[in-house]
């Protein structure tokens, strides 16, 4: 007892201590990763779930059944209440106010986070709501539309080969106007979709949605529209003597009273003419034919066993499990969504592709070209790149692996060594050029012109009673094309390219792919094969599938301007796809000597 009260007494004699410091705070750092891994884990669930809904909704589309896109819209708002919160987008500006204090690769993922806020933010809960039922209701109307011939139902595919091949004028213009009946069924939505879209991103503070798709390059409108221009500028002397070409060539071939001004419609193989090379049989190169013996699901394998030959890993048995790559069977009760696409169902190994394979030339190109996405998916779902970052190093990236591999897959040594063509046969190289011209070439004016130029205009607020007259001012002024009637406004033919409804105010990125394609395939041939560029066979080089690892690995944790001269040596440059084309040129020339040019000047 005595001892105690001494000892309480010394203590009490003792002067206090001062209050322990406070514990430091955590390192910004930390608590930025912290937010972004809560981020994370929140959404992986939801992101799969909205997914899975479209996977449903563009697989199974009936006639009258809302479940799919009820679902659809049910996934979506449970991914908006958390991707665009008041506490995602808060929480996230404050963090990225301390950039300077943070690893880049943190700041690229809260940059990500921002951007998919900006395509459903909660501060106008009730916006997004009726933007993402009214997404849903736009694409069953997009993906279920019949279309129809002479009052007979006739599909995408179907339309597609008779613009190909018919030679009946008449037939010609029936089937191109009856590909555009779907254009007025959209009008009203796809407006509603515009102003919908447009009002989501200005809480972002985005000028309009044009503008925000736009910022993924760091660019704003103007400048990726003065880019598009460049483009077409660039690449107008070589499109000049094609458009005279084709003109006198199909006025010939449909027996024209005189030669037009501008292109019909009705006269090119394709819908929009994005690409004319039908129009050239390369005699000796009857690629449709060398198919005739096989069947949809080789077209298929054997685009994945290009891949693996440059030492890219077999697909995911999933692959082929969960993906829907042929047209539905006859008499089916439901449709698909025609248009090819690949998916990154979980942003991990869940890969996917929706197609409509059939055994011809067309379909193979597009096969080796949506495994590239998928292949591209693959390399970067890996414990380096953080999920926010499982993008192309920018999205025309993304888009010119596939192109690239779609057009060295149809030159003539790969051709040979995949035994699709005869051994020795020698096509004439010149007319090679050519319909590979009508194709990459033509496509040019058409995507960093007309379609480019639509969709700034139409988010920077163009009237639906201006539309295909728009619309028209540009195929004209960027394509030399021209419908084969006057288009009134009862028409909406710009709406007829699913691009603008489902994946809207981006096709600049297919442009772009265009220049990169030719870029990469020319390191490829010059740097790694040796070869001319315009004669490759990229089958069993692991070099070259090391090579574009090196470009699809890091997604987009790299800046895309650095990995492109990284890997190239060369900024972007329409130079590789020019030389490419050069010995086309002096052939045109001579061809067109005597005739008119009759573009318009840009």
């Amino acid at each position: 007892m005595i001892a105690t009260r001494m000892l309480l007494t010394l203590c009490l004699a003792c002067p206090k201590p001062a209050n322990p410091p406070p514990a430091a705070p955590p390192p910004i750092g930390d608590v930025a990763q912290a937010w972004i891994d809560a981020h994370n884990a929140r959404m992986a669930p939801l992101y799969l779930e909205a997914n899975e809904a479209e996977w449903a909704a563009n697989t199974r589309i009936v006639e009258g059944d809302s479940t799919n896109s009820e679902r659809v819209v049910s996934a979506w708002e449970a991914v908006s209440e958390h991707s665009g919160s008041v506490e995602t987008i808060e929480t996230t500006r404050d963090l990225l106010s301390h950039r300077d204090a943070l690893d880049p690769l943190v700041v690229k993922q809260l940059e990500a986070i921002l951007r998919g806020a900006a395509y459903a933010p909660m501060t106008r809960p009730d916006l997004v709501s009726r933007k993402i039922a009214a997404e849903a209701a736009h694409n069953e109307v997009l993906y279920g539309f019949e279309f129809t011939l002479h009052g007979d139902p006739i599909t995408p595919n179907e339309i597609d080969r008779l613009l190909k091949e018919s030679t009946d004028e008449a037939e010609r213009q029936a089937v191109w106007e009856a590909s555009k009946e779907v254009g007025p069924e959209l009008k009203e939505g796809l407006t509603e979709l515009r102003d919908m879209r447009n009002e989501t991103v200005q809480e972002l503070g985005y000028e309009d949605y044009f503008a925000f798709q736009v910022a993924d390059y760091g660019l704003s409108s103007e400048e990726m529209i003065a880019m598009m221009d460049r483009l077409n500028v660039e690449v107008r002397p070589l499109y000049q003597e094609l458009h005279t070409w084709a003109r006198y060539e199909l006025a010939e071939r449909y027996e024209a009273e005189e030669v037009p001004d501008q292109l019909p419609a009705h006269w090119l193989p394709n819908r929009w003419g994005q690409s004319w090379k039908p129009i050239v049989q390369v005699e000796g190169r009857d690629l449709d034919a060398a198919f005739a013996d096989k069947d949809p699901e080789w077209i298929v394998t054997e685009s994945e066993a290009l891949y693996v030959s440059m030492g890219f890993d077999p697909l995911p048995a999933t692959f082929y499990e969960r993906s829907s790559l042929y047209p539905p069977p006859e008499g089916a009760e439901y449709k698909k969504n025609s248009h090819a696409s690949a998916w990154h169902v979980d942003m991990n190994q869940d890969v996917r592709c929706l197609m409509s394979v059939e055994a011809d030339a067309g379909w193979y190109g597009t096969s080796m070209h949506e495994l590239g996405h998928i292949y591209y998916f693959l390399e970067y779902s890996n414990p380096e790149v953080p999920v926010l970052l499982r993008e192309g190093a920018n999205r025309a990236f993304h888009e010119a692996v596939g192109s690239m591999i779609g057009l060295a897959s149809q030159q003539q040594p790969f051709l040979e060594g995949r035994g699709l063509i005869a051994e020795g046969a020698e096509p004439d190289p010149l007319q090679l050029l050519l319909a590979e011209a009508l194709d990459w070439i033509v496509f040019i004016p058409f995507a960093a012109g007309t379609m480019s130029n639509f969709e700034r205009d139409l988010y920077a607020g163009l009237s639906p009673e201006e539309f295909n007259a728009r619309w028209w001012a540009h195929a004209e002024r960027y394509q030399g094309i021209v419908p084969p009637t006057p288009r009134g406004e009862e028409w909406a033919d710009a709406l007829t390219k699913t691009h603008i409804n489902d994946d809207p105010a981006q096709y600049y990125d297919y442009a772009l792919s265009n220049i990169l394609l030719f870029q990469l395939h020319t390191h490829i041939a010059t740097e790694i094969l040796r070869v001319d560029p315009r004669s490759t066979n990229y089958w069993g080089s692991v070099a070259t599938g090391d090579f574009l690892k090196g470009i699809l690995r890091p997604g987009a944790t790299r800046d895309w301007q650095g990995l492109l001269v990284e890997t190239t040596g060369s900024e972007l440059t329409a130079s590789p796809m020019l030389e490419y084309f050069a010995p086309l040129m002096d052939w045109l020339k001579a061809e067109n000597e005597g005739r008119t040019h009759t573009l318009q000047e840009l």
